[in-house]
């Protein structure tokens, strides 16, 4: 099965603050659904059109796993916690096999 794939890409933090409510309840939900953190906030070098960004990376081990783990209770509650305090680019994509 392929892998599936968490990607974010934060355009503005217009609110610090929801944004650490937020990794506060995204991390164990993440955690819970089976999801590995493998980059966040590092260094991140932008071509073509794209923009230097925080960018977050975060694996599955089956792409119908991140799309569960984005549906869950857990997860739903972090995202109602970030609301309106940050513009980022999320996408769950998967992974060749």
């Amino acid at each position: 099965m392929a892998k599936g794939y968490w990607v974010s890409a934060y355009r503005t933090v217009s609110d610090p603050e929801k944004l650490a409510a937020y990794n506060e309840l995204a991390a164990p939900a993440v955690q819970a659904g089976g999801g590995r953190v493998l980059s966040r906030g590092v260094r991140v070098v932008a071509h073509d059109a794209g923009i230097a960004e925080r960018t977050v990376l975060i694996e599955f081990d089956t792409f119908e796993q991140a799309l569960a783990a984005h549906e869950s209770d857990a997860y739903q509650a972090a995202l109602a916690a970030l609301a309106d305090g940050v513009e980022r680019d999320f996408r769950i994509v998967e992974g060749l096999d």
